[in-house]
Parts: structure tokens; C-alpha cells; sequence
């Protein structure tokens, strides 16, 4: 039975992210597209629909490569492995681009109503600002565990195949931050985000405690990463000087006069 739940553990948690990712989106998007089709917010951009396709597109390479390893095809996990070296650099740009093009959709929409920046919009700003937050924190994450997994890929599997497990599961917050139905700490702090994404990877850290007797490495190198940026970010979380950084870091706090007029409705 050990030996059953060791093969079946990364596949079942594969399947987890899945359903928390599914969870949280399909009723926000469903609502948001609502929103689209009656005019009362501004089309997705492209580059959204992009990050959604490539998030997507690692979670399910995630199960694959599971379900191959617990069925015991590692010739083909190794040579489906191929694809993340590809797509992990695509999930990272993809999501460069998308945190500046998100902040400067809001920058534009709050400044383009009539009578200028209202408090209002200035609260949907602070938002943003601290939305930012969370999608660097995610992208660092992400990065930083593929980037770790890739590196112990042939000295270590064991180490290898737990970070890239790892690696989606900061990022989830966004799918759990969808979960109004959740106890949650937001909007005046995003702990509980952080609280319920280390609960997604609970049942494979639990297996893994009660199987080795002991913290196996990949733990260790990503709680510590994970623990500091979380520590980061709630430091920074509402405070005025992220928020007074935020423009200048979006590149909006000297041009921003040429983008509202360019997206000022006539």
C-alpha cells in the first residue's frame, strides 16, 4: 500500500492544483466575461489570455508527468521533460509582461473618468499595487523553484521531482484569493493566501514526513525562498511607500498624463 500512495502522491496532488485552479477561475472568469459583454469593464488583454493558456499549459504538463512516472514510462516523463525547459521560460515572460500591462490597464481606467482620480480609483490603485505585489511574488516562486529542480535534475531525482511539484504551488494563491467563500485576511493582509497554498502541498509533505522519517532537501531550499518573499510581501502589503514606489517601478508616474489622453474616451 506504501509503495501504491509513493507512485500516486505527486499525481494526486497534480490533480489538487488542478481543481483549486479550476475552483477559484471558472466562476470569476465566467463573471468578468459577463462584465465584458455588458460594457461594464474593459476587454482582457491579450497577454491575460496568454498566461492563462501557459499556467495552464505547466499544471497539466505537471500531471503528465506525473501519471508517466507513476505508471512507470520514464523514458517518456524524460522525453516530455523536454517541454518544460521551454515552457518554463514562457510562464516567466509571459508573466513579466503581463504585471505592468495589468497596472497600467487600471492606471488608465481610474484616471480616464470624467473629473480625473477620484478616491475611488485611487483605492483601486493601492489594489493593484498590492496585486503586483502578489504576481512578482509568484513569478520570483515559480522561477526560482524550476530554476533549482533544473539544477539537481540529474545529481538528485528525488530533490528534482519535489521542487517542480513545489514550483506551481506559491502562484495558487491567485486561484485561492478567488475563493471568496474561504476564511481570508484580505484585503488588510494576504497571510491567508499563504496559509491555504501551503495547505495544497500538505498531503505530499505530510507523505513524505511519515515515509523518510525526516524534512527531505527540496522542503528546505523552497520553504526558506518561500518564507522570505512571503515575509516581503507582507511588509510591503498596504504600506504607502509600495504604493508611492509601484507608479515609478510601472513606469507611469511621468508618462501617465500621455496615457490617459491616448485612452481618454471622445
Amino acid at each position: 500500500m506504501a509503495a501504491l500512495i509513493d507512485r500516486w502522491i505527486y499525481v494526486f496532488t497534480a490533480v489538487l492544483f488542478i481543481t483549486a485552479v479550476l475552483i477559484g477561475f471558472v466562476p470569476d472568469s465566467v463573471t468578468k466575461v459577463g462584465l465584458v459583454a455588458a460594457g461594464k469593464r474593459p476587454p482582457f488583454p491579450l497577454i491575460l489570455h496568454l498566461h492563462a493558456v501557459a499556467t495552464g499549459s505547466w499544471l497539466v504538463l505537471l500531471l503528465a508527468q506525473t501519471t508517466l512516472m507513476a505508471t512507470g514510462r520514464s523514458a517518456g516523463h524524460k522525453q516530455l521533460g523536454l517541454t518544460a525547459m521551454v515552457l518554463a521560460p514562457a510562464v516567466i515572460i509571459i508573466g513579466i509582461i503581463l504585471v505592468p500591462t495589468m497596472y497600467h490597464l487600471t492606471w488608465v481606467t481610474v484616471h480616464a473618468v470624467p473629473g480625473g482620480l477620484n478616491a475611488e480609483g485611487q483605492a483601486r490603485l493601492d489594489g493593484q499595487a498590492n496585486v503586483t505585489l502578489n504576481q512578482l511574488r509568484n513569478g520570483l516562486l515559480f522561477g526560482f523553484s524550476v530554476f533549482m529542480a533544473m539544477r539537481f535534475r540529474k545529481s538528485d531525482l528525488a530533490t528534482h521531482k519535489r521542487l517542480m511539484i513545489l514550483a506551481p504551488a506559491a502562484p495558487l494563491i491567485a486561484a485561492v484569493a478567488r475563493m471568496e467563500w474561504l476564511p481570508t485576511t484580505m484585503p488588510n493582509s494576504p497571510l491567508s493566501l499563504e496559509l491555504f497554498a501551503l495547505l495544497l502541498i500538505a498531503p505530499v509533505f505530510a507523505w513524505d514526513m511519515y515515509r523518510l522519517r525526516r524534512i527531505q532537501r527540496a522542503y528546505v531550499i523552497w520553504f526558506i525562498a518561500y518564507v522570505l518573499i512571503a515575509a516581503l510581501v507582507l511588509l510591503a502589503w498596504n504600506a504607502p511607500w509600495w504604493q508611492a514606489f509601484v507608479p515609478h517601478l510601472m513606469g507611469v508616474a511621468q508618462s501617465g498624463l500621455n496615457l490617459i489622453c491616448a485612452f481618454r474616451p471622445r
